[in-house]
């Protein structure tokens, strides 16, 4: 049966809409039209635009991520953070940092959280051809527990033209888990085609989460809504990976979903505050 309540919403994965930065990322621009968001691409949005889609919608937080390739900024932390501070109790900042340049990486990341407030760190793996138990993501780990902040990053194949070995949960996301148990990790894009394997680390590990960004909740697979309907209701956490999806047309197809009314609150804000401590 589906409820009528509608809890508060966070949205644990939403990217800057800024033209510059999507120019630096021609290998989202086909996903983009797929999706039928292409516009954003060439206009981008103002924080004014962001936070009605988000009244529209029903969300009262977005948190939204800095991007950095290998050699390239695209929308760095100090833009991200210029972008939110108009609004700071509906946007929260994700940090995003150099993964070749390991010693600046941890000082910008303690930047990040301590001096702008910024709430987790995510890495896209795809973006440097690196998974999640290489060595240069470790000094970063430490620091995350240090400051007591989630790591975020994508797993399952990649939309963007470029391989998706680096998205593999097993055996990359569970190496880390086992090496940095006390790690909360934070797995974006639902893990498909392996979601079954994200299922059982989310299951297996206590720190290990699944968001289910880039996905419209009509295609969310019938595994991963048994396991957030039953022993994973902990485990699952709302997101969009706005603007490449609209913001109401997740919201209004998460109302459809068949949930129980606690799993429902615990999937769109619960374990939203308990993991990122808002």
């Amino acid at each position: 049966m589906v409820e009528n309540h509608k809890p508060e919403i966070i949205d644990v994965w939403a990217n800057p809409p800024l033209a510059e930065m999507f120019s630096g990322l021609p290998e989202v621009k086909r996903l983009f039209e797929q999706s039928g968001t292409a516009g954003v691409l060439e206009s981008g949005l103002s924080p004014a635009q962001i936070v009605d889609q988000m009244d529209a919608a029903g969300i009262n937080r977005l948190l939204v991520t800095s991007w950095v390739r290998p050699g390239r900024t695209l929308a760095s932390n100090d833009r991200v953070f210029e972008l939110i501070q108009d609004y700071p109790e509906r946007l929260l900042g994700v940090a995003g940092v150099d993964l070749e340049r390991p010693v600046a990486a941890v000082k910008e990341l303690g930047r990040a959280i301590q001096e702008l407030g910024f709430k987790a760190l995510r890495i896209i793996p795809w973006l440097w051809k690196l998974p999640p138990n290489n060595r240069l993501y470790y000094p970063l780990y430490v620091k995350c527990i240090e400051l007591n902040i989630p790591f975020c990053t994508q797993v399952g194949h990649t939309g963007p033209l470029m391989t998706s070995e680096t998205g593999r949960p097993i055996p990359y996301i569970d190496d880390v888990a086992l090496t940095f148990p006390e790690l909360r990790i934070v797995c974006g894009h639902i893990g498909y085609p392996w979601t079954d394997e994200m299922i059982a680390l989310a299951w297996k590990h206590e720190h290990v989460y699944i968001d289910t960004s880039a996905y419209l909740p009509r295609y969310y697979p019938p595994q991963l809504l048994h396991f957030m309907n039953s022993y994973g209701q902990d485990k699952v956490l709302f997101a969009t990976n706005f603007p490449m999806l609209e913001l109401k047309k997740c919201t209004d197809q998460v109302a459809t979903l068949d949930l129980k009314a606690e799993v429902r609150a615990k999937f769109l804000n619960g374990n939203a505050k308990r993991v990122f401590n808002l």
